[in-house]
């Protein structure tokens, strides 16, 4: 079920950290102070936060190769963005820059 889950968050970031958060909410909230930043993480950057949420350790919080990984996610979230922004001109109708 693990791997099925972990296959799923990859696809889907957004409908995984909605997932955990319903499912295990424990883990949300030690990981935030408040429920508005992994909100925003949804919204914003989805595979970072569910990276977060997933390797944080109360009372520890992320040490070492653990920020390593969520500054990878933070890439490919930031890469999703650029690609989209890309794509806008190739929609029909979509008026051209000047």
């Amino acid at each position: 079920m693990g791997c099925l889950f972990a296959l799923f968050a990859g696809v889907f970031p957004r409908l995984g950290l909605f997932i955990i958060w319903i499912a295990r909410p424990a883990l949300v909230n030690a990981a935030f102070d408040t429920w508005i930043i992994p909100l925003l993480g949804i919204i914003f950057l989805p595979f970072s936060t569910l990276i977060y949420v997933v390797l944080y350790t109360p009372g520890f919080g992320l040490t070492g190769w653990e920020w390593f990984w969520v500054v990878v996610a933070a890439i490919l979230d930031l890469g999703h963005w650029a690609a989209s922004a890309t794509q806008r001109r190739q929609i029909p109708g979509y008026p051209a820059t000047r």
